[in-house]
């Protein structure tokens, strides 16, 4: 059952289709921000719960809707309705989701702390499945909307622009609108009130890009590929043959690492801004722009890189340059190198050293997502199958595990430096700073080299990839 009549044409896809699979990514992006920002911060520095109990406690939820992430992806690959295989499950996810969304920042009053920690992993995990059964389905539609090599690059560097932005956009109205000081609350961060309204903001916007994203897309259900129904009983040893794929474990190696990196780095991220460089609200507000500066300039920069040449090398390279920006910083500030606090020069200098390190590694992750895309006909060779699905879930559940290892060691990284509970900006003393900086200079390191190694030894590059279209019949690009 391979050939033209289940592999996409090597096509290049309407604005509006790139523009809808990008735009469904916002919802991804608000939740993701919230979960790596300010979930572990709300509960432990408003609610008051222990970071050590905390971290595990969001990290078991994430795993354990990492373990359905895959069954998501592979009921999608085998339903079949009048709206295609991903539709039905895009369309319904929208609700869910808000209202999981609602829950989750807004704890109940008087609970003592183990049930409140029930309540998080109970809350957390509706709002986390809820927007599996979105995001899933919508990634995989990426590879079956072309198989042409860079078009792939394209309309992944849109879905991580529209992540970033509903993200990092989130992020600026936190700052600036909903976390911010009054009269009972001298630190907007502690403001419990702001995280009400930040919440309710947040699921109206998921909810929209959710169902914006599917109607935008929906035309093209009629494009995608048909695969037969699979006969019963052969779910099971297609979804063994397609995980098993080489390159497909390769990126599941380095996506283990990368975003383990990552949930590290936007977990801490507050600590770092207040109490590292301590930030004052306005500066703090200001973030989010160099941020989505730096996912803009990627989203510019990886569908030029991917064009000149194999996407595993140039991802590599990237992911080496992102974190030696991102330590940079640290390290000469250890050193006593670094503009101190209050310096004219440090705040600019952070700033550009943000934009430039997010460039690498937006892009470093665009052409790995993009990476395995390539993978769904390396697969369709070798089982008859496409499985993009599995795949794609597959990715999400390197994700969602290594989200949780990420705020898992982010918590256990606040433990090791001995870092106080509902601290005051400036009178957390220098050493426990010190110890902060040193354990997460370690992490990164060894975390983000690790992904490089991994991206290196990924299988194959254009020239495989454009050879398997030919025995596959794929249409040349329109």
């Amino acid at each position: 059952m391979t050939g033209a009549g289940m592999t996409p044409a090597a096509r290049r896809v309407s604005r509006l289709t790139r523009w809808s699979f990008g735009f469904g990514s916002i919802a991804y992006g608000v939740k993701d921000g919230g979960f790596t920002t300010f979930l572990l911060l709300y509960y432990n520095q408003v609610m008051g719960l222990p970071p050590g109990r905390l971290g595990l406690v969001i990290a078991a939820a994430l795993l354990v809707e990492a373990f359905v992430d895959p069954f998501v992806g592979f009921l999608s690959d085998i339903t079949r309705t009048p709206w295609g295989r991903r539709h039905p499950w895009m369309y319904a996810s929208a609700l869910p989701v808000a209202l999981g969304w609602l829950l989750l920042w807004n704890p109940p009053a008087g609970w003592s702390q183990d049930a409140l920690l029930a309540y998080v992993f109970g809350s957390a995990l509706l709002v986390r499945i809820a927007l599996s059964a979105f995001e899933i389905p919508s990634a995989a539609m990426g590879p079956e909307l072309s198989s042409d090599y860079d078009e792939r690059t394209l309309l992944f560097s849109y879905r991580y622009l529209f992540a970033w932005a509903g993200g990092l956009g989130m992020l600026f109205l936190a700052y600036a609108v909903f976390l911010v000081p009054d009269a009972t609350h001298a630190d907007g961060l502690q403001n419990p009130l702001g995280y009400q309204r930040y919440a309710l903001t947040g699921a109206v916007i998921m909810a929209l890009s959710i169902l914006l994203s599917s109607m935008g897309l929906h035309p093209e259900i009629k494009s995608l590929p048909k695969p037969a129904p699979t006969p019963p009983g052969e779910h099971w040893r297609e979804f063994r043959a397609a995980i098993l794929n080489r390159g497909f474990l390769v990126l599941i190696a380095a996506g283990t690492f990368g975003y383990t990196a990552q949930g590290v780095a936007f977990t801490m991220s507050n600590y770092i801004y207040a109490f590292v460089w301590q930030f004052d609200t306005a500066t703090r507000s200001m973030v989010p722009g160099a941020l989505l500066i730096g996912a803009i300039f990627a989203f510019i920069l990886a569908p030029r890189l991917s064009r000149g040449g194999d996407k595993p090398r140039i991802a590599a390279i990237l992911t080496i340059m992102s974190v030696l920006l991102t330590v940079a910083p640290f390290v000469l500030d250890l050193l006593g190198w670094f503009p101190p606090k209050g310096s004219p020069f440090q705040v600019p200098l952070l700033f550009t050293i943000y934009i430039a390190d997010i460039t690498c590694g937006v892009a470093a992750t665009i052409l790995g997502s993009a990476m395995l895309a390539d993978v769904v006909e390396d697969s369709e060779i070798r089982t008859g199958r496409r499985s993009e699905g599995v795949f794609f879930a597959g990715g999400f559940f390197v994700q969602k595990v290594a989200g949780a290892l990420g705020i898992g060691v982010a918590g256990q990284i606040l433990e090791l430096a001995a870092f106080p509970a509902k601290a005051e900006v400036g009178q957390v003393s220098a050493m426990t700073i010190d110890r902060l900086m040193i354990y997460y200079i370690i992490a990164a390191l060894a975390l983000r080299f690790a992904t490089a190694f991994w991206y290196t030894r990924f299988p194959f590059g254009r020239a495989e990839h454009e050879a398997r279209l030919a025995r596959l019949g794929a249409k040349p690009a329109e």
